[in-house]
């Protein structure tokens, strides 16, 4: 009797266990699974990259780190606050000789309306965060539901490549562990570099929010109101950086819809198989490792 062992490693017969020949399957499927392994942490890391583009920093890994910078903000009100005097009185004795020019309705009007606004975006300024990136993700989430879902991007080993493989010999199997070998480690490489290019993001957009205070209690000078300025325009870019990621994605899964699988021996078929997609991968990665400085010359921020 003949029992099969492991799926496909050994046979058990009369007690003892035979393994196949060099130059059978053994060495073959263990290319394949190499190489389905490799995309199966590509697929898994683009959909993870899915969810986050629309994901909201208050439920971003269950929401406890935003309670933690929620803390970190409210500290920092109090030091905002006190910037807002020291950036008003400097503006004050800059732009008036002598108080004089105080008394005229309209100059004090002016400085109370600055004052009363830099108070008012320190004081209200996670609120206001807040609904610039609902607005920003509703933008994301817009686009994302017009492509339909990430699926159309997943890359998977084509049919053709793979019996290509499991009919090579055991010789011409050499050349093609080197190649899955390269291959697979450059794939997950890649993948790990795209997820963390977008935690970045999250991380950007924490350190946005717990500092909000000090960049906004510029307002209350004339000639510090540009930091506030700079920092509102950079927090948008960072909301809308999720654009630029879905449009990148939209762009890879018209790439990797048709993959091109050229003829010729196994070897050949596999490498130019591989270059083909680690090629559209690494746009993929430097689209979204660049989507902040797409979003800035888009949107001249």
């Amino acid at each position: 009797m003949v029992e099969k062992h492991s799926d496909r490693f050994a046979y058990q017969q009369g007690g003892h266990f035979f393994y196949p020949k060099a130059g059978e399957t053994l060495n073959q499927n263990w290319i394949v699974e190499n190489l389905n392994n490799a995309f199966s942490t590509w697929n898994g890391k683009l959909t993870e990259l899915w969810g986050l583009v629309t994901t909201s920093p208050q439920t971003f890994k269950g929401g406890a780190v935003w309670g933690v910078m929620q803390s970190l903000h409210n500290a920092m009100i109090g030091i905002g606050y006190a910037l807002i005097v020291l950036f008003f009185a400097i503006s004050l004795f800059k732009n008036t000789a002598n108080f004089h020019e105080l008394k005229r309705p309209e100059a004090a009007v002016h400085y109370l309306i600055r004052f009363v606004t830099a108070k008012t975006l320190v004081g209200y300024g996670m609120d206001i965060m807040l609904n610039i990136f609902s607005i920003c993700n509703g933008v994301v989430s817009d686009m994302a539901a017009g492509m339909g879902g990430i699926s159309q991007a997943m890359v998977a080993l084509p049919g053709e490549v793979q019996s290509a493989i499991e009919n090579v010999g055991f010789l011409a199997s050499i050349p093609l562990w080197l190649v899955t070998i390269l291959g697979s480690l450059f794939i997950t490489v890649l993948s790990f570099v795209m997820i963390l290019t977008v935690y970045g993001r999250f991380f950007r957009l924490y350190m946005y929010t717990a500092l909000a205070p000090l960049p906004l209690a510029s307002f209350a000078g004339e000639s510090t109101q540009s930091v506030g300025i700079s920092f509102i325009k950079s927090y948008v870019g960072v909301c809308l950086e999720g654009a630029v990621i879905v449009l990148a994605c939209v762009i890879y899964a018209a790439f990797v819809s048709t993959p091109t699988v050229s003829g010729g021996e196994a070897t050949t078929m596999v490498w130019s198989y591989l270059t083909e997609i680690i090629f559209n991968m690494l746009v993929l990665v430097g689209l979204i490792k660049g989507s902040d400085r797409i979003i800035h010359e888009m949107m001249g921020l």
